[in-house]
Formats: structure tokens, C-alpha cells, sequence
């Protein structure tokens, strides 16, 4: 059989590739990555920069492009087949790494140049490189003795098995809720176009109605405008239970189960905790950092939050007599609150924040801050029809990358919004490799009558993913694992945060917030009122990001074994965070994707830490205004394009002159002034 994903190629060949193609490639790969490491143990030459550290680096090529392609396909576009090759194919890569992470031989090469660096003269990139490889094995159990990396190894591919059944519940769950209302009585307070999306939705699936689902496009919009309290109750119980029924999708176990074999791997390899082990290589350094970082905050948001329950809470009261706020109540009583305080909502808004219109929109921006030029072409290969695929030059017409844009809810796809790449950007010899990298959102879809309309939460979304992918296209380095987006976890965020502010901006939303119907740009009381109701319930939203974030770390900073029942220990994390009565029947950790499939475990406050970093860095800009070409140069040289070659607190002031500071998120939050 011939195999596209073993032939030589540059774009990714999506309209060859069946999914039979995947294991044999993936097969393939690994054996040649792996003769890629025995030529680098078997030199018999002194072990060396060049001939271990760069060789290292440059291997495996194949098995990373393939796995990119097959990974990203199983998040956007996955079926049955696709996820029974990842259990498949999981074991196969984690057996793969520990391979190599346990190779001693490979590990003693790496360890003679580590012990001469001082003498060999490296630039700062090499010499990050060099201290990342060193690390990479001796924090991966390279020192250890036989047994504990037999013992190693078995942790590793039952996690790597683990985390995949487990993203595999939630989207199970997501797809399989779906409330169909006959009676349009039920619909009252939702916008028409939400109304008719639902109708198309039922539509496709043969039935006669409307159709409300779990997808973020049809889950937000009801949970926000629904007047019938008993339907946003039941919604929400839904939404908040996936993974959590005592069923063949139950999540219960497969998180205990995680929690306790991060926590014996980190023992085997001699730290006090999974946390403690994660933040070694972080900015933030410790769990007591992050601890402490996190309840500086929660002092600072906790009184302006609890106001602010309060105050929603009376509103919810004096409107329709409601003396107890729940959960599924307070994305309705904000928008209500937020509508009266600011005569504000997003069904104002919508109209001028149709897709096409932010998509040129964030192009626009690039090109105002960094030269870039986007031109749509349908010469590059997609694995959707709905895909939309870009070729990105600078202002001398160079090429920069190729820029994959995926921007609707399909039942192979999960929730949410995120940036990934299909080829990395690096240096070979002469040439510079420019990478391929792309987007993936759930946005509200268009309707026979309208086209898709933007929530203004929608268009802060893309501009954050759309950072992320200028950190990778811009990048610009040796080597591709230092590249675009491998930084420190908690620095990773600072790209995709910081261009968020444009959106707030008025010079940012005339270049693209018009109407859809008579393309008048958004009058400047709008504008106005987006800026003053940025800070609306910014209490609360902080308390929530604190609430994950402390989450997370009661999982993975201490010992989980005591820990019998998931909700039991939830609850007790939760306590110095919550506002809202606790729901028996509902369950984070669960469905807590972040933490349990993706990579922010230990690593959640990340998010919040990166704030800081953004509210510093665009104050920065503020100064000198929002387009300042000086600026903006020295953001994308310093920071974008530097992707993980220093230190990022060093990037960061050779950027900003300064170490950032927390007053300019605290001001911006309006939680002092």
C-alpha cells in the first residue's frame, strides 16, 4: 500500500490520507527516529555539540510531522477509527520516548558535552538547548536504575492511554446530550439567530423543532437568553456532569487514576510532587509560588466578587423574585444586569462582528504591528471543506508560513479554541524552514438567513488563538525545539492574552467592526460602553480563573492517594473560591480537559500569570500608541520570534526594560484604582 504520510512532503497531504495509512506511518517513523539515535550512540568520534546535541535535536523529523498531522486530526476531526489508532498508537509513542528519555548511552554522550559547556563557547540558543536536552533526561529518569525506569515506563503508557479515554469521554458525553424543544414557548428571550441556528440544527438531523446541544455556539446563547429557568437548570446540569453519571463515559476513576500515577512518577523521580516536578521548568518555579501568586490575587478579587454575587443576586431577586442564585441563573442575570447598567448586549453587537469581517479584522492588525500580508489561496491540501487556508508574507513579499483556519462546531471536532502547528519553523544549514501553523475554534455557525455572527466573547477567542499562531509563524530560530511556541508553560500565554486588548481599542475595531447589512463602522458609543463594561463582574471571572487554577493544584501539589471521591475532594478545593451553592449532581474535574488531556496540569495559573505579563506589555504599548511600529518591533524580535531560546524573564525585559508588574492587570481588572 502506498502510504502519502511515508512519501516526501511539505503541506500535509489530508485529501490522500485514510486513516489505514496512520499506524503503518506512525510505525514507520518510529524505526527510523530510532536509527537516527543509534547512529548518534554508535559515533565513535568525542561526543559533541554538533554531532550529539544538534543531531539529537534534528531526529525524528518524520515521527513528529505524522504524529502533528494524526493528533490534531483526532481533536478536529476524529471518528471511532481514528481514536481506537490512538489508544493504538499511544503506547507505541510513550514506549518511544522512554526509549529514548532512558537510553544511558545516548545520556552519557549528552552529559560529557554538558560537562565541558563552559569551555565550548555556545550562543545563548545552543546553550538553552544544550540545558534543555541535559534535563529532558535526567528529569525523565535517565539516572535512575533499571528498575525504577522499567517502573517509569509502565507509568508513562498507562497515562498516555489514560488521558486519551478520557478526552474521549467528554467529547462522547458533549455529542451525546441533545434537548429538542417543540414548543417555541420554550425558546422566549433567545435572539433569532440563535432560534435559527437551533432550527437548522434539529433540520440536519432529521427532526422537526429546535435543537439545543453542549456545543459552546448553542450552549452559551441559551445558558445566556433563556427565560425558562427549569430548561437552563436542565442544560446546565448537562453540561456541568459530563463524565460524572456512573456509565460506561464515567471520568471518576480515569482522573483518580491520573492524579495518583503523575503523583508515583514524580516520586520515582525524586520530587516532592507532580506540581513540584512541572515547576522546575516554569517561570513560576515552585507550588509555593504558585500558591502564593494565586491568593495574592484572591485577596485582591474575593471582596470586589462577592460584591458583585450580591449585587446580581438582588438584581435576580427584584426582577422575578429569585432568593437563591444558582449556577445555570448567572450567565442570564449578568447579561440582564449588563444590559441595564450599560444598555448593552451582545445581540447589539453581533451585527458588526460578522467573521469574515474580524477574520480581516486580526489580519489587519498583523500587518499594522509586524508587515504581514495574508492571502487566501486554495492550492493547500485541508482535511474540511470549512477549512480556510492562507499563505503569510512580510512586507517584502517573503514567505512567512502557511496559516490553517478551522472555525465551526462539527460533531468530530471538541469544544473549545486552540492554536497547533503541522510543521515547525527551523534553520537547516541555509535555509530557513518556515512553519505551518493553524487555528481551531467553535464559533456560531451561519443560518440560511445570516452569516456567522460573532458574540463580542467570540472575537476576543479568535484574536487570543490568533496570538498564539503569530508566536509560531514569526518564529524564527535554529532549532525546532526551541521554536514559536516552545516556551515555558507559563510564558505561553503571553502572545495570544496581549493581542486580546486590540479588541477593546477603538483604532482596532474601526479597521473591521462593521455591519454586516450597511457596513457602518461601530458607533463610537459602543465602543465606549465595550470599554466600560470590560470590567463588569471582573470579580467573579477572576474568582472562577483562581477556583481552576487552585483546582488544579489540590490534584497535583500534594499527595492525591487519600483521595477516595473526586466530587468529595472538589468540593473541599472549591471552598475558599465558591459564590454559587454547590450542584450535587455536577463535576469539574471530570471534564477539567485542560488539566486531564491537555498540558496544564500543574499549569492552569498559567493563564492568570500570563495576565499579568499582558496587562505590563500592552501598557507598553498604550504609552506609545496601540500601532506603534517601534514597539511592535521590538515585541515580535524579543518575544515572538525567540520562541524558547532564553530565559522568557529575559526576553520579557529586553522587551518591556522591566520586570512586569501585577498593578496593571489589578487596574485593568478594575479591582484597584
Amino acid at each position: 500500500m502506498k502510504n502519502p504520510l511515508l512519501e516526501l512532503f511539505d503541506l500535509a497531504p489530508f485529501s490522500q490520507i485514510q486513516s489505514e495509512h496512520f499506524l503503518p506511518a506512525i510505525k514507520n517513523a518510529i524505526t527510523i527516529a530510532k536509527q537516527e539515535v543509534d547512529a548518534i550512540v554508535t559515533n565513535t568520534e568525542k561526543p559533541s555539540f554538533s554531532n550529539t546535541i544538534e543531531k539529537l535535536e534534528y531526529s525524528g523529523e518524520l515521527l513528529d510531522r505524522v504524529t502533528s498531522i494524526f493528533f490534531n486530526l483526532n481533536s478536529a476531526e476524529t471518528n471511532e477509527e481514528i481514536q481506537k489508532i490512538a489508544q493504538e498508537a499511544s503506547p507505541l509513542l510513550s514506549e518511544f520516548r522512554n526509549d529514548i528519555a532512558l537510553n544511558t548511552d545516548l545520556f552519557k554522550r549528552i552529559e560529557a558535552v554538558y560537562l565541558e559547556k563552559d569551555e565550548l563557547n555556545l550562543s545563548p540558543e545552543q546553550s538553552t538547548l544544550l540545558e534543555k536536552r541535559y534535563k529532558s533526561f535526567s528529569r525523565n529518569g535517565a539516572n535512575l536504575p533499571d528498575d525504577k525506569k522499567e517502573e517509569l515506563r509502565e507509568i508513562d503508557k498507562e497515562l498516555a492511554q489514560l488521558s486519551l479515554k478520557f478526552g474521549e469521554n467528554v467529547l462522547a458525553e458533549t455529542n451525546k446530550f441533545e434537548m429538542l424543544l417543540t414548543d417555541e414557548a420554550d425558546l422566549a428571550g433567545l435572539p433569532d439567530g440563535a432560534k435559527e441556528a437551533a432550527k437548522a440544527l434539529a433540520e440536519s438531523k432529521g427532526k422537526k423543532g429546535w435543537m439545543i446541544t453542549l456545543d459552546y455556539p448553542s450552549y452559551i446563547p441559551f445558558m445566556t437568553y433563556a427565560d425558562n429557568r427549569e430548561l437552563r437548570k436542565k442544560l446546565s446540569l448537562a453540561f456541568g456532569s459530563k463524565g460524572f453519571h456512573n456509565n460506561e463515559l464515567d471520568n471518576q476513576d480515569i482522573v483518580l487514576k491520573i492524579a495518583k500515577l503523575r503523583h508515583e512518577r514524580s516520586k520515582v523521580l525524586g520530587y516532592a510532587s507532580h506540581a513540584n516536578y512541572v515547576l522546575e521548568e516554569r517561570m513560576a518555579e515552585t507550588p509555593e509560588k504558585v500558591f502564593s501568586f494565586l491568593n495574592e490575587i484572591l485577596e485582591k478579587a474575593k471582596p470586589a466578587a462577592e460584591r458583585e454575587f450580591n449585587q446580581l443576586e438582588n438584581f435576580a431577586k427584584e426582577l422575578d423574585g429569585i432568593d437563591q442564585l444558582q449556577k445555570w441563573d448567572g450567565a442570564y442575570y449578568s447579561e440582564k444586569l449588563k444590559q441595564k447598567l450599560f444598555d448593552l448586549d451582545d445581540e447589539k453587537l453581533k451585527p458588526y462582528f460578522k467573521l469574515e469581517n474580524v477574520i480581516d479584522g486580526v489580519f489587519q492588525v498583523a500587518t499594522n504591528l509586524f508587515g504581514l500580508q495574508f492571502e487566501e489561496t486554495d492550492q493547500v491540501d485541508k482535511y474540511h471543506e470549512e477549512v480556510k487556508t492562507y499563505n503569510v508574507t512580510d512586507s517584502q513579499g517573503n514567505f512567512i508560513s502557511v496559516f490553517y483556519a478551522d472555525f465551526h462546531p462539527r460533531p468530530g471536532k471538541r469544544n473549545g479554541a486552540w492554536m497547533t502547528s503541522y510543521k515547525p519553523q527551523m534553520r537547516k544549514g541555509d535555509k530557513n524552514i518556515r512553519p505551518h501553523i493553524s487555528i481551531v475554534c467553535n464559533f456560531t455557525k451561519p443560518t440560511p438567513s445570516k452569516p456567522s455572527l460573532l458574540t463580542f466573547n467570540e472575537v476576543t477567542t479568535l484574536f487570543h488563538e490568533f496570538g498564539h499562531a503569530l508566536h509560531g509563524m514569526l518564529a524564527d530560530t535554529t532549532y525546532p525545539g526551541l521554536s514559536g511556541t516552545s516556551v515555558y508553560w507559563d510564558f505561553v500565554e503571553l502572545p495570544s492574552q496581549v493581542l486580546e486588548n486590540w479588541c477593546y481599542e477603538k483604532e482596532a475595531l474601526e479597521l473591521f467592526a462593521k455591519h454586516y447589512e450597511t457596513g457602518e463602522v461601530i458607533p463610537m458609543e459602543l465602543v465606549q460602553k465595550i470599554k466600560e463594561s470590560s470590567t463588569f463582574m471582573e470579580g467573579m471571572a477572576t474568582m472562577r480563573q483562581l477556583s481552576f487554577g487552585l483546582l488544579d493544584m489540590s490534584w497535583h501539589a500534594k499527595d492525591p492517594s487519600d483521595i477516595k471521591d473526586v466530587k468529595t475532594h472538589e468540593k473541599k478545593a472549591f471552598e475558599g473560591t465558591s459564590l454559587y451553592p454547590d450542584v450535587a449532581e455536577n463535576c469539574m474535574s471530570t471534564s477539567f480537559s485542560h488539566i486531564f488531556q491537555g498540558g496544564y496540569s500543574a499549569g492552569y495559573y498559567s493563564y492568570k500569570w500570563a495576565e499579568v505579563l499582558d496587562a505590563d506589555a500592552f501598557e507598553y504599548f498604550k504609552e506609545n500608541g496601540i500601532f506603534n511600529k517601534e514597539v511592535a518591533t521590538k515585541f515580535k524580535d524579543n518575544v515572538l520570534s525567540q520562541g524558547g531560546t532564553e530565559n522568557p524573564m529575559t526576553l520579557y525585559k529586553r522587551f518591556r526594560g522591566q520586570e512586569p508588574k501585577p498593578e496593571a492587570l489589578l487596574k485593568r481588572a478594575g479591582l484597584i484604582k
